[in-house]
């Protein structure tokens, strides 16, 4: 990448800030997103302010397209991150569905990689960092804002969604009863394998297995819940809780 990265990506920033061609501000927020992703980690984040003023478009679909480039560069400049995720949680509550969705589809796979992450940077160096302890802070912050979708009003199609979250969530926390069969931290990147609670080793800084564990039990309380509910839900959501349920007790059994 040649010196004037910067300046190209300013532009291209501008453009999908500012353009009165709605495709030309897709097609600039992309080529904004491949160049921050050819530089340095630490240079790209240097833009990451000009990239946030996007959540502002007045377009749905610059908004949702946002959510999808901060997750694929959250993914690869996790270091940096942090100032991308504040938009995540505003998202959730946007007017337009398309893009609460895509915020809780992208947060979901965000979540996913911090933990492993998380996971992977105390078993091989034995400490975790602190940019990384801030942005378990923020997913904490994201998690609850999700389970919050389930009790508030809103469409079906986003509860469902949450909902997925709220499984994965069980699943993530749920330890695997079969020792065996755990993976180590290592595993699982190297075969791009789920992260699983079982693999976290004693004494980790961030994750604690005994309180997740037992968060994630509580949440299948919550499921619960809804199931005495469930008159008042429409059926799709009624049958999403059951299958979800069945699917950590099932895990739980493994």
């Amino acid at each position: 990448m040649d010196g004037h990265w910067r300046e190209r990506a300013l532009t291209f920033l501008a453009a999908a800030n500012n353009h009165g061609d709605l495709a030309v501000k897709m097609s600039s927020l992309k080529q904004a997103k491949d160049i921050l992703l050819s530089v340095e980690p630490s240079h790209a984040a240097e833009l990451f302010p000009y990239l946030v003023e996007l959540q502002s478009s007045p377009e749905s679909v610059v908004r949702k397209a946002l959510v999808e480039v901060i997750e694929e560069i959250g993914l690869t400049t996790m270091e940096h991150s942090s100032v991308l995720m504040p938009v995540l949680l505003t998202f959730l509550k946007d007017k337009e569905n398309i893009v609460a969705r895509q915020s809780i589809i992208s947060g979901t796979n965000i979540f996913c990689g911090v933990l492993e992450e998380l996971s992977l940077q105390f078993h091989r160096r034995g400490i975790v960092e602190r940019w990384l302890g801030e942005l378990w802070a923020w997913m904490v912050r994201y998690k609850d804002a999700v389970f919050g979708i389930l009790l508030e009003a809103g469409t079906v199609g986003l509860k469902l969604l949450a909902l997925k979250f709220l499984e994965t969530y069980v699943l993530l926390f749920t330890s695997d009863t079969d020792d065996s069969k755990t993976p180590t931290a290592e595993a699982i990147t190297r075969h791009g394998r789920a992260f699983n609670i079982s693999v976290v080793v004693g004494g980790h800084p961030v994750l604690d297995p005994l309180a997740l564990t037992t968060e994630a039990n509580r949440t299948l309380g919550i499921l619960l819940d809804f199931l005495r509910s469930a008159s008042t839900f429409p059926g799709s959501l009624t049958i999403s809780v059951v299958n979800c349920m069945l699917l950590s007790s099932t895990f739980m059994r493994s």
